[in-house]
């Protein structure tokens, strides 16, 4: 699975709004590269709200686990939150934090930051977690959707 095909996935969903920083955008250069991606069919970041989903390309700072400076790393970054986290990890996000391998590519892990919130993430997705990347993605988008929708206007 390559990151065109993320892109291309998360990108196809109604009402996606993607931020991708570039050099001389507002955002810092450390987000240059990377890709955020939120509900919002009005094409306006939603105050007090997070992403739902993320690709980054490099480490940032307290965030080196991944090894994402290394040739040809990426890592798809998604809100599944505690349930869907626990079912996938076998564990409460918010436990004592287990030994993992946060650098193993193609295989759902737990954020190596934000794991707390029920964020999991993928490095280099691949053969054995398109099918189950793409479920998550799509749940994450539609979970944002319900969220904007009870939101006031």
């Amino acid at each position: 699975m390559s990151m065109d095909q993320v892109l291309r996935t998360i990108r196809s969903f109604d009402g996606v709004l993607e931020l991708a920083p570039g050099e001389g955008s507002a955002f810092p250069e450390l987000a240059w590269g990377d890709h955020f991606f939120y509900y919002a069919p009005d094409g306006e970041v939603p105050t007090r709200e997070q992403p739902y989903a993320t690709i980054v390309t490099k480490n940032y700072p307290d965030d080196a686990p991944s090894r994402l400076d290394e040739p040809d790393r990426w890592r798809l970054n998604i809100h599944a939150g505690t349930k869907k986290f626990v079912e996938l990890l076998g564990e409460d996000p918010r436990s004592p934090v287990r030994t993992w391998d946060l650098a193993a590519t193609d295989v759902v892990l737990p954020h190596p930051v934000h794991r707390a919130q029920g964020w999991v993430a993928i490095v280099v997705p691949g053969a054995a977690t398109h099918e189950l990347a793409v479920r998550l993605l799509r749940d994450a988008h539609e979970a944002a959707r319900r969220r904007a929708s009870r939101r006031p206007r």
